[in-house]
Parts: structure tokens; sequence; C-alpha cells
């Protein structure tokens, strides 16, 4: 846990696994105080924990959800218009 890491142009702690699991109170309390915490399994970097507003920072806002109806409706480009469809007489078959 001694070594530090540039990530992402902010510094902080690199902890292996098992120190992580036995120190996760700090590893989350130094994430939000720090800056993100490198956390290593057998000498690699697997995985990174970061405060939920660096999350926030980082990922694209998502656009707001609709319902599948709203959606669908959406799709036709107004209210008045209608899909039309031919009428299916079926097909002729020699017996």
């Amino acid at each position: 846990m001694t070594r530090k890491a540039k990530i992402s142009g902010t510094v902080g702690t690199t902890w292996k696994l098992e120190d992580a699991k036995a120190r996760f109170s700090e590893v989350v309390r130094r994430a939000r105080t720090e800056g993100p915490q490198t956390v290593t399994t057998r000498g690699r970097d697997p995985v990174v924990v970061i405060a939920m507003e660096d999350l926030a920072r980082l990922t694209p806002p998502q656009p707001p959800r609709q319902p599948l109806v709203q959606f669908l409706e959406s799709l036709y480009g107004g209210d008045d218009l209608e899909p039309v469809r031919d009428r299916d007489i079926g097909r002729e078959i020699d017996l």
C-alpha cells in the first residue's frame, strides 16, 4: 500500500488486494479525500475505487427514459399518422 499511482491526472494510493480487503473503510475514505485508489491483484491494476462524485463527473449524463408505449408512439412522428397495412389474402398452393 505504499506506492503512489497517477490515474487520469489524480494521485492516489495503490493497494494490494489483501490489504484493501482488510482496510476497506480506509480505502473508501481515501477515495473520497485523496482521489482514486488502485487495488492490484498479482501486481496488476485490475480495479480502481473512486468517489461517487468523481464517477458522476466522468460519465456522460443519461437521457431521460420514457415508457415503451410513448417511445413507440414517438416513432410515427405524430398522433394523426396511422400505419397502413396491405390486405394479406395469402398465397395460392397447388395440392
